[in-house]
């Protein structure tokens, strides 16, 4: 990068009439006449953008500078590149999925995403900093950051037993968090959800939070409940956040399942009263009124205890079947399922792709059995024995989404990864989130005005993190940017037909290199590895 004088930035800034030498110098681009978001919540202008290197070095005037490529995008919003602090790009199966499968993420980057976080839910990649050196040996075409996940740690050191940490197998856990804050992490993940993270107390999650402290880390959490203990969990996650003294953020925030449909006035008073006795509390969301998780989600907790062998082992067993049955019966009627077998569809059964894209009806009905809940329940317990699948529930209310989005604490994630076209049925949050905020929510039903999206998706997400040059579009910051057009972009992707690209981003630029030009991927790949510590 060019050292560009002070003298510079302030005749671009503020138009002085003699202009210094290195004024002619040329930089590597300029965006010609947009309108530029700098990420807060405030009034756009209409100037030019000069990036040199990897940074922003100029913002005003530079009609007359030259540069080694200028583009025109007059008309168009210029804004920070977003960033998704609730993503799954590391998820699962690498043949199937993620960073490393398809390292141009042109889902993301189509939609504007810049940098995504990992490690979501409790699950993260251990050791991290194995992984880290991995992606800076193979760059994608986005920035990659990760927390370190409690379930993960959980089930390195106590396996997938339900019993409480021993105090030497604390300490081990203890150890481990400290190794991934050491190596980059931005701090601790929960999934209270799911096995073995699940069989935690409040006060063993406390202890492993309370060592991200020291590196000015934070508690993200996928509550132990989000449908009947909703309000139980939101008061446990705050109070973890709270007695460890670290921020604590609720990720994707939701209300699910018919009887606490309207209850989010309620959840997010909770929120508001901790913040009001001082407590740092933050919220993510994405815009669908459907979640997607594994069918393990709807089983009872006790079930998960010993890991896969041992469920199959209770599945087997009549009376143990039986109750098992009566909790999924439970969770489909009052949490995730609806309390209709067609609300539970099949995104991803990797031992029989011929069931993705079915929801648990069609299922029943290809099979010549009644559809109701007590069959569905029978099916999941067979689709989970037989290899389990990931499912889309649609479970939500919009009155929810909107208000959850609404809240000033509120920032935007998807809480998806890196998708391509192909046979699975992912939920279209993998392709949409970002552009349904900007199209749906801001443009067409005006929930959001377009410079608090933004801020929702750029400063917000970066300040949460400590991330102070990306999520902002000012001199001296990392040139993530994203070019788009207000009145055209949108998300096309469906839960029908997810497999679309979202519409309307023109250019994006990681670290000051186009990863997307004039609507097209360049193939480039200028992403790197983001750490809390910077190195």
């Amino acid at each position: 990068m060019r050292c560009f004088s002070l003298a510079l930035i302030v005749t671009l800034l503020f138009g002085c009439s003699e202009q210094p030498e290195s004024v002619q110098e040329s930089i590597d681009v300029v965006l010609v006449g947009g309108t530029v978001f700098n990420g807060l919540d405030e009034a756009p202008v209409i100037a030019d953008v000069g990036i040199e290197g990897d940074r922003v070095v100029a913002i005003g005037n530079l009609a007359d500078h030259p540069a080694d490529l200028r583009i025109d995008v007059t008309g168009l919003a210029v804004a920070p590149g977003f960033i998704d602090i609730h993503s799954h790009a590391l998820r699962g199966n690498e043949k199937r999925s993620g960073i490393f499968l398809w390292p141009d993420a042109e889902n993301l980057i189509r939609q504007g995403v810049t940098s995504v976080i990992g490690g979501p839910d409790g699950n993260s990649p251990l050791p991290i900093g194995d992984y880290m050196e991995r992606l800076e040996n193979n760059p994608a075409s986005v920035n990659f950051g990760t927390f370190v996940g409690q379930g993960s740690v959980r089930g390195e050191v106590v396996g997938q037993d339900d019993r409480p940490a021993t105090d030497e197998e604390l300490e081990l856990m203890r150890a481990e968090v400290r190794k991934a804050m050491d190596s980059g992490a931005f701090g601790l993940s929960s999934g209270l959800l799911y096995a073995p993270g699940s069989f935690a107390t409040a006060e063993e999650v406390i202890e492993l939070a309370k060592e991200v402290r020291p590196y000015g880390g934070i508690y993200i959490s996928h509550m132990r409940n989000e449908a009947l203990g909703l309000f139980d969990s939101i008061n446990e996650s705050i109070r973890i956040g709270e007695e460890a003294g670290i921020p604590a953020q609720l990720t994707h925030h939701k209300v699910m399942g018919a009887p606490m449909w309207g209850r989010s006035d309620e959840a997010l008073a909770l929120t508001d009263a901790a913040i009001a006795r001082g407590v740092d509390v933050s919220i993510d969301q994405y815009p669908y009124p459907a979640s997607s998780t594994g069918l393990p989600a709807v089983f009872p907790r006790w079930s998960l205890d010993g890991g896969s062998d041992a469920l199959k082992a209770r599945l087997d067993d009549p009376e143990q079947r039986a109750k098992v049955k009566e909790g999924i019966i439970f969770a489909m009627v009052n949490e995730r399922g609806g309390n209709d077998p067609a609300n539970v569809s099949l995104a991803d059964c990797a031992w029989d792709s011929t069931l993705n894209g079915l929801d648990l009806a069609d299922v029943l009905r290809q099979r010549e059995i009644d559809v109701n809940i007590e069959n569905a329940a029978d099916l999941i317990m067979d689709l989970q024995y037989a290899g389990g699948c990931s499912c889309v529930y649609h479970a939500m209310s919009m009155i929810d989404v909107d208000r959850i989005m609404q809240h000033p604490k509120t920032m935007i994630a998807s809480d998806g990864g890196i998708a391509a076209p192909g046979n699975l049925r992912p939920h279209p949050r993998n392709y949409g989130t970002f552009a349904k905020v900007l199209g749906e929510f801001v443009r067409e039903r005006e929930i959001l005005p377009l410079t608090t999206a933004i801020n929702k998706m750029t400063r917000m997400p970066a300040d949460r993190i400590n991330i102070t040059d990306r999520g902002r579009l000012e001199v001296g910051a990392i040139a993530d940017i994203a070019v788009f057009d207000p009145d055209e972009i949108i998300d096309k992707a469906t839960f029908e037909d997810p497999h679309q690209y979202a519409i309307g981003v023109h250019h994006v630029f990681v670290n000051g290199e186009a990863a997307l030009l004039n609507k097209a991927m360049t193939g480039a790949r200028p992403g790197r590895v983001i750490r809390s510590n910077g190195l």
